[in-house]
């Protein structure tokens, strides 16, 4: 088992070394090894053979080489300033000449020491040879488990393709909300809404408008307010809003699960209601049936959320009574209505582009053949259309759930449903930039998670992806 776990880690440090950025990564996670391990190294390789080889060829080149390389180069740069009409003194020729033979004879010295090592059956180790041998040996990763626990953990996920492929992913969307947050932040830096002069009033007086940039740090080079934005993030540490004095981060933490709910249940109402209308429309297409899901598809795609629950409103609350109009944390049915207007155009675009890819994927050459080899219809539906014709419903999946965080403001506000969606929308003209700023961030962060799920998705759907992650 540990001669197992040591060739494990050799292949990987060789594949990963061969690479710049995470030869970068190996070095940084392993930096104390490292350090401990050169020293053992540079002392090993004061080796009596290889210096006194390399002294024998320093003699025998010293005797003829510099000589004759010294006039060699002497040579072609008299000739070269002849032909330019250089004017240069004999002087500096012959020292460049001196510094070109100097350094062809160390290039010499090296490549001739090393031709006689190998003839002897000797060579010189590089640092990364010189590793990689020590990771052969059981006690070796023993005695350094401790120092370079951060590297092994790095080697293991690069030796598991789906390991190293999700971490890439995970990287990825690291630099993402990072990203996200400078952008936000500056464009509310730079907005022409002033939030002292909108929260104090227009008879607010400059000493007021100062201490309240001082308190909340507004009057900070721009600089410095992104890097205590970023860090106040990265800790969930966010500090209190302009308005109100609240703390942003539990403001958050009580709104985004509502809205997080609401937008997972239409998620599964449409995948529950989409794919099998999806499904029948592919295997009956032009019938009746397909051209009636297809026309309330396109009607679901047509009407817009807030007019759509205004009239759900109207109906199931105000004439039948059957609902509540607005939504009441704890009680189920408030909820229905909401879910519904929020996945009604969800679940018209995953019933299109289930049907459309399932279709393209039914007229595909291993499919026929398939059907050629005596597969009945439902086998070959089942067994090979419709997982891969899921690949592209699993990216309208993730890019619409996207959407549907960042634009459930609209549903929020018809139903007085208290998410992060009317949250952002009612801080947004102060403005507030803890509170906008954490609920734009915190929602790409959730969006950046649901992306690495649908990847994860590809690589069990896909084995061209799978295929892929090996070879890198």
């Amino acid at each position: 088992m540990k001669l197992g776990i040591s060739a494990m880690l050799k292949r990987t440090f060789q594949e990963a070394h061969g690479r710049a950025f995470y030869r970068f990564l190996l070095y940084v996670t392993g930096l104390p090894l490292h350090l401990l391990v050169f020293l053992f190294y540079v002392m090993k390789r004061k080796d009596p053979t290889y210096e006194a080889t390399m002294a024998d060829v320093q003699r025998e080149l010293s005797e003829t080489g510099r000589e004759k390389w010294l006039a060699q180069y002497e040579d072609q740069l008299l000739r070269k300033a002849a032909f330019f009409k250089e004017t240069k003194s004999r002087e500096e020729i012959h020292r460049q000449a001196e510094q070109l033979a100097e350094q062809r004879f160390n290039e010499e010295v090296a490549r001739c020491t090393d031709e006689k090592l190998a003839q002897k059956g000797l060579r010189k180790e590089t640092y990364a040879a010189y590793f990689q041998s020590l990771l052969e040996r059981p006690m070796f990763l023993i005695a350094s488990l401790v120092p370079g626990i951060l590297m092994y953990g790095l080697l293991f996920i690069m030796s598991n393709p789906f390991l190293k492929y999700i971490a890439e992913r995970l990287v990825q969307s690291v630099f993402v909300i990072i990203g996200v947050g400078i952008l936000v932040f500056t464009i509310l830096y730079i907005s022409p809404f002033d939030p002292a002069s909108n929260i104090l009033g227009e008879s607010a007086t400059e000493e007021q408008i100062a201490t309240f940039n001082r308190i909340h740090g507004l009057d900070l080079p721009y600089l410095q307010q992104l890097w205590n934005a970023l860090i106040g993030i990265a800790t969930f540490d966010l500090g209190t809003s302009f308005a109100g004095s609240e703390d942003v981060a539990a403001s958050i933490a009580n709104k985004f699960p509502i809205t997080l709910t609401i937008a997972i249940f239409s998620v599964l109402m449409a995948i529950v209601i989409a794919i099998p209308v999806g499904i029948l429309s592919a295997t009956r297409p032009n019938t009746f049936l397909d051209n009636a899901f297809m026309f309330i598809a396109l009607l679901g795609l047509s009407i817009p959320n807030f007019w759509q629950g205004l009239i759900f409103i109207l109906n199931f609350s105000i004439k039948l009574g059957w609902l509540p109009a607005t939504y009441h944390p704890g009680n189920a049915w408030s909820m229905i209505m909401p879910v519904v207007v929020l996945g009604t155009g969800l679940t018209a675009s995953i019933a299109r582009m289930m049907r459309s890819s399932l279709l393209e994927i039914i007229h595909e050459d291993y499919i026929i053949t398939a059907r050629a080899k005596g597969l009945t219809k439902s086998q070959m539906l089942w067994k090979h259309a419709v997982g891969n014709a899921m690949i592209p419903v699993i990216t309208v999946i993730g890019l619409m759930f996207g959407g549907m965080l960042g634009g459930a403001a609209v549903t929020e506000k018809v139903f007085n449903i208290k998410g992060i969606g009317s949250y952002i929308v009612d801080k947004q003209f102060i403005p507030d930039i803890p509170a906008i700023l954490g609920g734009v961030v915190y929602i790409a962060i959730t969006i950046s998670i649901v992306n690495l799920l649908i990847d994860i998705l590809y690589a069990f759907l896909d084995p061209r992806i799978r295929s892929k992650m090996k070879q890198t």
